[in-house]
């Protein structure tokens, strides 16, 4: 039996047939000791056909198709053109083997192409990946290369598919470098105390804000300077006007040694340079809430978008951070006291970095660890939501933060929380209620044209009901016209109900006998509907008669 092996290529679909193998001595270690050597493997398997892609949009939409195990038209028709015909009703002589076995079952189905994946395929796919340049004529050195890595790089693009406002990445360096800055933020402001403290040293204990000082120490520069006609500027940059007046009555009677005109040109640019970083911060802090808000917003609106950073940052990502457990994220953070406990026997951890929430801050010493491991909970919850969720919203959140609240109540005043299917399920409300708002014309058009139409039936029986009434005013006025045909159905009913009393008479003593109140211990059925209805049925009965006894008088 022949067997013809096909090669997916970043260049085209390639088939080999490989001659002079007996089925029997197949033997993937001798198979895989030639492969290295092109003059046995090139007298074992040749080049049947080849068939070059189009283009590099066309290798990644084959590549993708080859992945997932589906067979192209493309591929179809090549199969088709160089592979002998299937005749019905016969064994086919040949067999293809493929890489991938779902591809191969795939083209045995629509084709009826009987196809083989094993070992031994492998092997001989192997070799002619190894040796693929030489059996291609007519092929640069470097061309196969190039496409290689095009179509690579294209494939690996196309794969991975994500959402850019929902890189999480963004975050965590966002994270790193605002904790970076906060320290040489604080350090540098230090350095600038230090510095100009040897010039001006009552400032420090006049203006304690790190970026106030270093505004203030830019604008004065020399204190011998500083007159009554800097209070204004003084009075915009400090915003308190004594505290200006301060400054100037101290740098009149300051003791601080006198710096040449380069220490303060040094001084005033470090002290910019400070004011910079001050003001980098608070634009990497807002932009650390936009991209919260857009990655994470339960979480940030539970816990806060500092600490819902730190969190994804310390786990590695968010769906890091929503696979982990709740009592894993309630230590995150704490893994070195938490080995130590467990190395010394002592006792563990009872929070990591939540402890930066305001919500343990806020619980009572006693209450911290319950707080802690409530509001881990918590933060497990609105870390899966927003991994998992494609809406973008903050209800969970928010209603997360609600019940988080209510347990410090709990915990201090005794007041009984809502239960969490109850919040979740109002959460669920608000978040459709807000689907339907952005929606409101579509809906809104449906029913209404629904309720014209059954008020319009409705007007439409009554206006018929009025014409009638129009139509025959002598009918409905006298009466005897159109109640003939209703006193025959009235009289059949009466014989029909008299029967049924006749039957229920005889039937009382024995559901007195077999239940109490009514009730049949048989069926296990109770009896009062029925002879309420009864009842009531006696009543018409009897207001029918009268009316007849009238009507003939």
């Amino acid at each position: 039996m022949a067997l013809y092996i096909l090669y997916e290529s970043a260049s085209g679909y390639s088939l080999f047939i490989a001659h002079g193998l007996d089925e029997i001595g197949q033997n993937t270690e001798a198979v895989r000791g030639s492969v290295s050597d092109l003059n046995r493997f090139g007298k074992v398997v040749k080049l049947a056909a080849f068939s070059p892609f189009e283009s590099a949009l066309d290798a990644l939409n084959q590549c993708n198709a080859v992945s997932e195990g589906q067979m192209t038209d493309e591929l179809r028709s090549f199969l088709e053109l160089t592979l002998p015909k299937v005749k019905e009703g016969k064994k086919p002589k040949f067999s293809l083997g493929v890489a991938e076995p779902k591809l191969g079952s795939h083209i045995c189905e629509v084709t009826k192409i009987p196809c083989q994946s094993n070992e031994f395929v492998l092997e001989l796919l192997r070799g002619v990946r190894l040796h693929f340049d030489r059996f291609i004529e007519n092929l640069k050195p470097g061309d196969l290369e190039k496409a290689q890595l095009g179509l690579g790089h294209s494939y690996s693009r196309a794969k991975v598919k994500f959402n850019v406002n929902r890189v999480d990445n963004m975050v965590i360096q966002a994270i790193f470098l605002l904790d970076t800055l906060d320290k040489d933020i604080n350090s540098f402001s230090m350095r600038v105390r230090e510095w100009y403290s040897w010039h001006f040293p009552e400032l420090a204990k006049i203006v304690n804000d790190n970026y106030l000082y270093a505004k203030v120490a830019k604008y004065v520069e020399d204190k011998s300077q500083l007159s009554e006609d800097h209070l204004s500027g003084l009075t915009d940059i400090v915003g308190d006007e004594d505290k200006a007046k301060e400054i100037i009555e101290a740098a009149k009677a300051s003791m601080g040694q006198d710096l040449s005109p380069i220490d303060l040109i040094n001084v005033k640019q470090f002290a910019q340079r400070v004011m910079d970083l001050a003001e980098y911060r608070k634009k990497l802090y807002d932009y650390l809430v936009a991209k919260m808000n857009d990655i994470a917003p339960n979480l940030a609106a539970l816990i806060g978008e500092v600490v819902g950073a730190r969190l994804i940052s310390h786990a590695g990502s968010l769906t890091n951070l929503a696979k982990c457990p709740s009592s894993t994220l309630q230590i995150l953070g704490a893994e070195k006291a938490l080995f130590r406990a467990l190395k010394t026997r002592g006792n563990t951890p009872k929070y990591g970095l939540i402890f930066h929430s305001s919500f343990i801050g806020r619980a009572s010493t006693r209450n911290k660890g319950r707080m802690a491991r409530y509001l881990a909970n918590k933060c497990s919850i609105a870390s899966r939501t927003d991994c998992f969720l494609e809406k973008n919203t903050t209800a969970f959140g928010e209603k997360l933060r609600e019940q988080v609240e209510e347990r410090l109540d709990f915990y201090d005043k005794g007041v009984a929380p809502r239960k969490n299917l109850d919040v979740m399920k109002s959460a669920i409300e608000t978040v459709e209620s807000k689907d339907t708002e952005v929606n409101v014309d579509e809906p809104a058009n449906g029913p209404s044209v629904k309720k014209g139409k059954k008020k319009k039936s409705k007007t439409g029986v009554k206006e018929d009901v009025e014409s009638m009434t129009e139509d025959n005013p002598a009918a409905v006025s006298n009466g005897d016209a159109p109640e003939e045909p209703k006193s025959e159905k009235k009289k059949k009913k009466e014989k029909r109900k008299l029967a049924q009393e006749a039957d229920e008479e005889k039937n009382e003593p024995t559901e007195n006998v077999n239940g109490t109140n009514g009730f049949n211990a048989e069926d296990g059925t109770v009896k009062k509907k029925k002879n309420n209805k009864s009842k009531d049925e006696n009543t018409e009965d009897l207001a029918a008669r009268e009316g007849k006894k009238k009507k003939k008088k």
